[in-house]
Order: structure tokens, then sequence, then C-alpha cells
């Protein structure tokens, strides 16, 4: 008896420890649904207002100026609005089939909708919570919210869930398919089932089939892979589900559906687009004037998950649209001459200050061609002697504490390891001169000679500080000392370094992006030394000679009265080109404390008869830089730079020349090793001299601090990327290296080469 007393004790204290197992089970569910409500309500309580006119308008993405000035709006498309009575029955049928079977049986939330996404993500068979979305949160997302990946959070999904319960509050049924049906995207910048019904088939759609109907119902889910014009396969196979899923939802029979799938998916579309062949209804008489601005402004915005033309957002830009309007006159009202109308530009202006890129301009007489090449974010061609500051003089006052007046040779001249000699457009060589005349007169020899001393290691070091990086695994050539390729926002971004003291700042182009639902993100490029203030300002010093000194190569682009710095560039044709006479590029880089421009021209097929740039247009590029420093300067003029504590002025040979106070430097470098540069005896062990100025301070160590980091928060893909057009400037510079090589050893190499002007580098890229 004992035994089965025990027996049956031991039997009810198992039973209640499961009792209390399922007890403590369902509280811990109920404090976690308590949880969620809360949660829930919380979020919900933060969910931006919806407003009728918010649900039936369509979505257009503004794009504002610096000045808060809209300069165009993307996805503002002609839309023909169609009410409820006049939608067909059978499209209004196939909506409900494919994106929400139970649509008249909830409200607004669907709970078997959201289980069984819930479950398909278990399996990975769906994408969880989209999945879970009723044809009523879409419509919210679409009227308040960004499409963007980012933005699909779990506080987002119960705002849209919020929302959507609302909606269906104050509005029918057959209104929310209304709304929904006239503003879903369906590809081509058309919005709306009644306007994508013209585009598609000429035709308004009460005069479509089933088929017609099953088509664009299927649209858009993904209205770029469905589109029955581009992609026919995939627009089948989606019109077909969209069938089953009406056969499903009994709306249609099964040999409706059979009889519907034989019909071609491309039966009946029109080529002329119906009544939507002039869709744009939004201002475009900017669109030409900032076209490669807009082109890069998309860009960024599709790299960081958006939609620009869904997604409803005002986008703040950096774009001075005075400047970039008087940039865009002076390159194709006349204002200055160009050689013809082929002859091209592209050109750039960053503000030194900040890394803000306030103009842009890819290119000139372009025709209605909307997101053409853009030339300012190019970099196939060699920006000549524009790049000796970059690669050559900066880095030796940076690293080997090269003085103005430090001597350089400019005597005959052969690439190490090889025969090939280098030239200068006069095949003549000046002998000893200081590093300022060298650079004022832009001698091709003495650039690469104080290369060799600075060394590949660190001009690389230097270049990169500057965002300019070779994406070879070979690195830089000693030839990219006269020609680094680049685009002119590269080297305006580089440049304003020189102008600002010495700190790079990753150039940018939006300010702020504000969702439609009110979330606002801002922009900036934080600025990192990268450079000794003495090397900025004495590189600028030197390059306020290019323009002012009567023997500098940038006469062409003084302005009275202003403060400026600057470097002109050519590149001659490489031998075998069959061209005589003209260069294939013509560079101009130069700016104040404000404002840093770099202007590219020539021609997109430099090879073709009559592309070369002659004489008379070389200039072309100093005109325009001109013309549009002269104009941002009487906005905003400049002060002149100030001579910084770690300099001194000191005069020789009777000239103002600058040097590093305290500290000591060479006249001999690595570059006088070589016999073949030195008329064909070695002296760098019996000249050898250290030089250690007489002036002294405290040291610049300080102020070369890397301690910071360069970070521009702007950012997919560009629509057009030919010959290394990247999205924004940002991206490593592309070096030809191979093609870098060849060409200078073609030009090196010729017995009679082509005589370029007195920048010309040795280097040359055919322009094809």
């Amino acid at each position: 008896m004992q035994s089965e007393k025990n027996g049956k004790s031991g039997s009810h204290s198992t039973g209640s420890i499961i009792k209390r197992i399922i007890l403590w089970g369902l509280s811990l569910i109920g404090i976690l649904v308590l949880m969620g409500a809360v949660l829930f309500f919380y979020y919900a309580s933060t969910a931006p207002k919806i407003s009728e006119s918010e649900l039936s308008s369509q979505v257009a993405t503004r794009i504002y100026d610096s000045d808060n000035n809209v300069v165009s709006e993307l996805g503002a498309q002609k839309r023909e609005y169609v009410k409820s009575a006049s939608i067909p029955k059978e499209l209004k049928n196939a909506v409900v089939s494919i994106e929400d079977r139970r649509f008249y049986k909830h409200h607004g939330v669907d709970p078997v909708r959201i289980v069984g996404a819930a479950f398909s993500d278990l399996t990975h068979s769906s994408s969880g919570l989209q999945g879970g979305s009723t044809l009523t949160q879409q419509l919210v997302k679409l009227s308040v919210f960004s499409t963007a990946a980012s933005d699909q959070t779990i506080k987002r999904k119960a705002q849209e869930a919020w929302l959507a319960i609302n909606v269906e509050r104050h509005y029918s049924k057959a209104k929310i398919l209304e709304f929904y049906i006239n503003k879903v995207y369906m590809g081509n910048g058309v919005y709306g089932m009644q306007t994508a019904a013209q585009y598609y088939y000429g035709k308004n759609l009460s005069q479509l089939s089933l088929s017609q109907y099953a088509t664009l119902a299927g649209v858009p889910q993904s209205p770029t892979y469905y589109n029955p014009i581009s992609n026919a396969t995939a627009a089948t196979q989606r019109r077909n589900e969209v069938l089953d899923a009406m056969v499903r939802s009994k709306y249609i029979s099964q040999s409706q559906a059979t009889a519907a799938k034989k019909v071609n998916v491309q039966t009946g579309l029109d080529s002329s687009h119906g009544n939507t062949s002039s869709a744009s209804s939004a201002d475009d008489s900017n669109n030409k004037v900032i076209d490669s601005y807009l082109k890069q402004v998309v860009s960024q915005l599709k790299k960081k998950g958006y939609n620009p033309y869904t997604d409803g957002l005002e986008v703040h830009t950096n774009l001075n649209m005075d400047a970039q309007q008087h940039l865009y006159d002076t390159a194709n009202d006349g204002t200055v001459a160009f050689q013809s109308k082929d002859m091209q530009i592209g050109a750039a202006i960053t503000n030194p200050s900040n890394g803000k890129i306030i103009a842009m301009l890819g290119g000139r007489k372009t025709g209605n061609v909307t997101f053409g090449l853009n030339r300012a974010v190019q970099t196939d061609r060699s920006a000549g002697s524009t790049s000796k500051p970059l690669m050559d003089y900066g880095p030796a006052i940076e690293y080997l504490n090269y003085p103005t007046f430090r001597p350089v040779k400019d005597i005959s001249f052969t690439y190490p390891g090889t025969s090939k000699k280098l030239y200068d457009f006069d095949r003549q060589f000046k002998g000893t001169m200081t590093m300022r005349q060298a650079l004022v007169q832009s001698r091709n020899i003495p650039a690469i000679r104080t290369l060799q001393d600075v060394g590949m290691s660190k001009a690389t070091k230097f270049l990169a500080k500057l965002g300019i990086k070779p994406t070879s695994s070979s690195g830089f050539e000693l030839q990219n000392g006269i020609g680094l390729y680049i685009s002119p926002l590269q080297e305006a971004a580089a440049y304003a370094t020189f102008a600002n003291g010495g700190t790079y700042y990753k150039p940018y182009y939006i300010s702020s992006i504000t969702t439609k639902s009110g979330d606002s993100y801002k922009y900036s490029s934080t600025g990192k030394r990268v450079m000794k203030s003495s090397t900025a300002y004495m590189i600028t010093d030197m390059l306020k000679g290019v323009i002012n000194s009567s023997s500098g190569t940038g006469t062409a682009a003084k302005i009275s009265g202003v403060h400026q710095a600057g470097k002109t560039g050519t590149t001659q044709y490489p031998s075998g080109s069959g061209v005589s006479s003209g260069v294939m590029d013509s560079w101009f880089a130069g700016y104040t404390k404000h404002y840093s421009i770099s202007i590219w021209t020539g021609y997109d097929k430099a090879l073709v008869a009559g592309h070369a740039v002659t004489s008379t247009y070389e200039k072309t590029a100093q005109k325009v830089y001109r013309s549009e420093m002269s104009y941002l300067e009487n906005q905003n003029p400049s002060s002149d730079w100030s001579v910084p504590d770690t300099v001194s002025v000191v005069s020789r040979n009777g000239q103002r020349e600058l040097e590093v106070k305290g500290a000591s430097w060479s006249d001999t470098g690595t570059s006088d090793k070589y016999a073949e540069n030195n008329n064909g005896s070695s002296d760098a062990d019996s000249s050898s001299e250290v030089i250690v100025s007489s002036s002294s301070s405290m040291s610049e160590s300080k102020q070369d601090s890397e301690n910071s980091s360069s970070s521009s928060n702007n950012s997919s893909s560009v629509e057009q990327q030919p010959n290394g057009d990247g999205d924004d400037g940002n991206t490593d510079a592309t070096q030809s290296t191979d093609a870098t090589t060849t060409d200078t050893t073609s030009s090196a190499t010729t017995s009679t080469p082509t005589s370029t002007q007195p920048d010309s580098s040795a280097a040359a890229t055919p322009g094809q």
C-alpha cells in the first residue's frame, strides 16, 4: 500500500511541474505580447500623419541647390488619374489576386498574411516582413515612407501597420484600390496603371484584354525585370502567375486563364507609347545646365539605397546654381571660343574649406542627351603638367625640405634602364635652374629628376593623401610625374588642399536628405591634414608665378586684383599617331582661398582628323577658368595667403624665395647618380652637399599629424561609365600604366618629336 501511495504522489508531483512549466510559458508569452503591444503603440505614436493628398498624389524627389531652390524633380511625370468607377473589374481582380488576395477581408493589417510571411521567412522561402504587407500597407509605404532597404525596420513596419489601419477606417476598399492603382510605379518613368496602359499599349484601361490586365498587375513587383518590352520571358512568367492567382481566387476560370496564357505577352505593344511620349510635366529648363551634377547626385542616392524616382525625397545639394549657369554659358554661348562644336570640356569646382562640389560641367553642345558622358569625373585622360605640383614638387618640399630656390637640372635625360630620352617642347636644355623657375616654366626634365629624388614610394604616399591612387598592382610609373590620369574633380579637390593650407576634404555633392516620413540625414566631409602648411604655401607661392610671371605658362588665366595660383597642362600625341601638330589635351587647374577649379579641354576621339587642339585653342581651358573665377571672385572675393611662421622669406640672386625654417636639404639627390642624366658622368658622390637653413623655428611635425580621417558621407551605379567614368570622382584615379609607358616611349625615342607647349608632357594618351 505504501508503494502504491508513493507512486501516486510521484505522478502528482510530475504533473504539477508540467503545469508550472506551462503556466510560466504562458506568462512569458503574455509578457512578450504585452511588451510587443507597448512597443507597437510607442512606435505608432511617432508615426507621421497621412493625408488624402499624399495618398492620391504622385511621388517626386525634389533636388535643391545650396540656396534652397528646387532645380529638378525626379519622378514627376505626366499621369492620367483614373477614378474607381472607370477601373475595369478585371484589373482590380488581377491586382488583388497577386498583391493581397485577402484584401476585402482584413482591416489594413492581415494577421494570417503576417504569420504566413513569418513562416516563409523561417524556412528561407520569402523576404519576411515585406511578405506580410497588405496592399494598404504598400500604399502607405509609397505615400509616406522611403523604399530604401535601410528603412525597412521594425519601427517603420509598426508605423506602416498603424497608418494602414487608419487608412482603412477612413476610406473604402474601392477608394484604397483606386489610390494604389494610380500611384504604383510601372517602369520607364511611368506612374499609375492608366498611364501604363497608354505607354505599353497606346490604349485606355477599358480597352485592354485579360492577358494585358494580368501583365500590368504583375509589373509593380519589379518594374524593370517584368517589363514586357525589354524582358518578354520574365513578363510572361509573371503574367501567368497573376492569371493562376486569379483562378485560385475564383475571379476567372481555368479555361479563361489558359486562353490568356496563349497570348504572346508582347502582343499589342505600342512603340509610340500612346499619349505619354511627352510624359514629363516637371520644369526641365535646368536639365541641360545641371545634367552632369544631377547625374552624380542620382548615382549617390542609388548608392545609399534610395530610389530617387519613387521615394519622394528632398535632396539638398552643394550646387551653386548661379555659378553652374555661368560655367554652362561660358562653354556654350561663345563667351570663350572653342575650336569646333565637337571640342569638349570637363570642369569641376570645389570649396577648399569644406570639400563641397559647387559646380560641374561634363560637356558642351550635348543636345538633348540626359545623363550623358560626364567628363568632369572621367579618369582616362592625362593631366599633363598639372601633375607636377601633386607628384613631384609637393612631395619634394614635404619630405626633402626643398626650398623654392633649390637648384634643379634641365640637361639631357634618359629614363633609367632604357634608351628612351625625355624632351621638352623646344628640344632644348636650360642647364641648372631653380625649382621655382622649373615649375613656372613647366620644364619636364627637372620635374622628373625631382620625382626621382623624392622616390616613388613617398610620391605615392603623398598622392594617396590627396585621394589619388593607382588601380593597377604595378603602381605609378616615373612618367606619371608629368601626366597623371585623374579627373578634373579629383584634381580640383587635390589643388584645394594647397589652397586651404594642407587639409584634404573628400569632395561631395549632397548636404542632406529628407525622406517622405520626415527623417533627415546630413552629410559633410571631415578634413584631414595631409601636408605641412609650409608645403601648401610654398607650392602656392610658386604657382602664382605660373599666372603672374612673364615667363609663366598660365598668363591667359590672369585676373587683375585676384589672389590666385594655378598650373597649365598639355599632352602631346605619341609618335606613330599620324598627327604632326597640335596637342591631345589641354588643362588648367587654379585656385583662390575660396574656390578650386580644374578644367580639361580636348576631343573625345583625339585621333580623328582635325581633332588635334591647335595652338590657338590650347589656352581655352585657361580662358574658361578666367571667366568662371572672375565671376566667383566678384561674388565672394578672396584675400591673399599669409606666410606661415614655419616658412622663411629669403633673397637669392635678387629674387624673393622661400625655405622651411630650420630644415636641412641637399642640392643633390637620387637623380644625380644616373650617369645618363648627367652628360655621361656620375657626380653624386663628389658634389653631394647638405645645406642647413640659417633660420630656425619649432618643428612642423605637429602640423603633419594624421589623427583625423577624411570622410565624405555622400555616396549607385552611374548610368554611363565608359573609360573610367566614376560615380563621383571620389574613387581612385585610374592609372593607365601600360598606355603611359608606351606613349612616353614613343614620344621619347622619336628623333623628331612633336612640338608642344612648355608645359607639355612626354607622356600622351590616345583619346579613343
